[in-house]
């Protein structure tokens, strides 16, 4: 059974983070640069929340604030449920899916080291199909 921990082994576990008190226009540009859909918001080490592309679609856009005057703080989410380095892949993607969301953040002894996606759970599954196949190919053929 595939882990967090294996998705964090070939994904890395860098974080892009921001503080609370950045405007969700830096933000985006940061998100822009760097071709992700997500920021961790963290005050020095304590992980705060998540600052997605869907809180500023709902939380910016749709209720007219400016991006420029508005602080990440005002739109993260930080209700997102924690998972762990052990959990597997199917518990995050029953979570993602009871949820309707799309990063889970990953903490090992209550600090943060990574953040996964439901492209990451996807990519990860898609892997383990392919490497089943090829054993199975070769299992055949021997």
């Amino acid at each position: 059974m595939k882990m967090v921990s294996d998705i964090l082994s070939h994904k890395g576990r860098r974080i892009v983070s921001v503080t609370p008190s950045t405007t969700v226009l830096e933000v985006l540009k940061i998100m822009a640069e760097q071709n992700i859909g997500s920021v961790m918001v963290m005050d020095g080490e304590r992980y705060l929340g998540i600052m997605t592309e869907r809180d500023y679609s709902r939380k910016v856009i749709l209720k007219g604030k400016s991006s420029t005057d508005t602080k990440v703080a005002e739109i993260m989410s930080n209700d997102l449920p924690p998972v762990t380095l052990n959990d597997s892949i199917e518990f995050c993607m029953q979570l993602m899916t009871d949820r309707n969301i799309r990063y889970l953040p990953v903490f090992q002894n209550d600090t943060v080291c990574g953040i996964i996606s439901i492209n990451d759970l996807v990519r990860e599954t898609i892997l383990t199909q392919q490497e089943t196949i090829t054993h199975l190919k070769e299992y055949l053929h021997s």
